[in-house]
């Protein structure tokens, strides 16, 4: 017995809208892989679910990108202006320049050098010569202010050590002052403590005189 027909309305449980969005589009994206192989066309497949979430599919020999300009060529519909293959253009000059620079540097690694003609070996080799020498050239550079840095530094060090050497001497020298000033005023202190009370005093005035 065989199913009965879906009515083709939206669904309004969740869950099972879900559910059927995966089966369907997974679905769709099997029968567009088959007819790309079994007929030798250039597919391309574009599902945005209800969430926004981008799910695409394009034949392997060409591009959705490709695709999509046939579409215009053929249509007469246009799809981006003149603004949109510009940015799309530099986008492919950026890509071209990342794929080179990957290739250099897999040949500046010792990789992938059996494509290459002498020339272009001799090169790299120059290229890596230069690039060392300009390495120990910067390294030397980074030696010198590091020696540089370091006397100043010693240099500093010394004349810190030398004011403070010189405040220290003050320092004692203002000590020994003051340790002398006191035992001079504790000895001036014990003098007078030891000096009589009662002095003989001769009297000046003429009435005080004792007779001749």
């Amino acid at each position: 017995m065989g199913r009965g027909k879906i009515k083709i309305k939206r669904i309004e449980n969740s869950t099972n809208r879900q559910v059927t969005f995966s089966k369907r589009r997974a679905g769709l994206v099997k029968k567009a892989r088959e007819i790309g192989v079994l007929c030798e066309t250039e597919v391309g497949v574009v599902i945005f679910s209800s969430g926004g979430k981008l799910y695409d599919y394009c034949s392997p020999r060409t591009s959705l990108s490709r695709i999509l300009e046939k579409y215009q060529t053929n249509s007469g519909k246009i799809l981006w202006g003149e603004k949109h293959k510009n940015l799309s253009a530099e986008i492919d000059r950026v890509k071209k320049e990342n794929d080179n620079m990957q290739i250099q540097l897999r040949h500046l690694k010792g990789e992938d050098l059996n494509s290459l003609q002498h020339r272009e070996l001799i090169a790299i080799e120059e290229g890596l010569q230069n690039g060392q020498t300009n390495m120990r050239e910067k390294q030397m550079d980074y030696w010198r202010m590091h020696k540089t840095n370091g006397k100043m530094l010693e240099d500093e060090h010394k004349i810190l050590t030398f004011r403070m050497h010189q405040q220290a001497v003050d320092l004692s020298g203002r000590m020994r002052e003051l340790e002398i000033g006191y035992h001079q005023v504790q000895h001036d202190r014990d003098f007078i403590s030891q000096m009589p009370f009662t002095f003989r005093v001769q009297p000046n005035h003429p009435n005080l005189q004792e007779d001749e």
